[in-house]
């Protein structure tokens, strides 16, 4: 079947594209692999309406309302091949199963690259975070720490004070020069050039940070602004440019959401930063309403 549109991805930007799209009639085909970024944590914070909210829910209650359009349908699968073709793109799952579409949206998210040393994982998106605006608050003033990943980490150590006192884990990651050192002086947060070797306490619960030479470094929280990637080869396989940031490549937009290759839009984390719900929802209605308007277009000019 040759559809109007299909949005690959069906968390926040994806589900909000795609209802954009349905409420314009458009006939859509919605491919989602089921592994949104935000799967680890039990609550979603800052969203407007929703604060505390589980993602899980908030993205069951949003597929629900999007399955009642009769255009809307709904494929659960991943994504493996993009192709451009004579009408516009195909696009291939890893069933096997294909559809084509004049024109798609990208929101196949990204992956955050963790540093492996023991505890961390299993901590990921309660004790462990990387979002001090959508989890600081909860740790209500106690101990926390950031590890070092990257230069940006200084940053995130700079921010991080507003939430409890801080240790910045430098962790052999990061080289600090006096300014940088003046910086974290004046927020108050403590240097610990140590190499961390675990994490402490019964997961997902958080107590310390254990270095390897033994001592541990009492923490309710640690921050870990790490590196991320591409979900999906999708972007790559057609073309798409990428954009070079702090934190790692992303699809290049335009204003509209439109990337590099006409036809083909991206929203949500994998084609912007900073990120958040909040984010990638605005992304996903301007992906959708562009997209529409983009086909009007061409309607009117043919």
């Amino acid at each position: 079947m040759q559809y109007d549109a299909i949005v690959v991805g069906g968390s926040f930007a994806g589900i909000s594209a795609a209802t954009y799209i349905a409420r314009a009639r458009q006939n859509i085909l919605v491919i989602d692999a089921g592994k949104p970024r935000n799967r680890f944590a039990d609550a979603s914070h800052g969203f407007f309406g929703h604060d505390g909210n589980a993602p899980a829910a908030m993205i069951a209650n949003a597929r629900s309302q999007l399955l009642s359009y009769p255009n809307v349908t709904f494929v659960a699968g991943e994504a493996i091949n993009a192709a451009r073709d004579p009408d516009g793109f195909q696009i291939t799952l890893n069933s096997g199963q294909s559809a084509n579409a004049t024109r798609i949206v990208l929101a196949t998210g990204v992956v955050d690259d963790l540093p492996e040393f023991p505890g961390l994982r299993e901590r990921w998106g309660k004790t462990v975070i990387h979002c001090p605006y959508c989890h600081g608050f909860e740790f209500n003033g106690a101990p926390l720490g950031v590890l070092a990943t990257s230069p940006m980490s200084l940053h995130q150590a700079e921010l991080v004070p507003d939430w409890g006192p801080v240790t910045f884990f430098t962790n052999e990651a990061i080289d600090l020069d006096d300014t940088a050192r003046a910086h974290l002086a004046r927020r108050r947060v403590v240097i610990e050039p140590g190499k961390v070797a675990s994490l402490e306490g019964t997961a997902p619960d958080l107590t310390g940070v254990r270095l390897e030479d033994g001592r541990v470094v009492a923490v309710a929280g640690l921050f870990v602004g790490a590196p991320i990637r591409m979900a999906s080869p999708l972007a790559h396989q057609l073309g798409c440019a990428f954009e070079d940031t702090p934190m790692g490549p992303i699809i290049r937009t335009g204003s509209d959401k439109q990337t590099s290759i006409p036809g083909v839009y991206a929203a949500g984390d994998a084609a912007r930063v900073p990120h958040s719900v909040a984010w990638a929802v605005a992304d996903g209605v301007t992906a959708g309403v562009s997209l529409h308007r983009a086909s009007v277009m061409q309607a009117v000019a043919a």
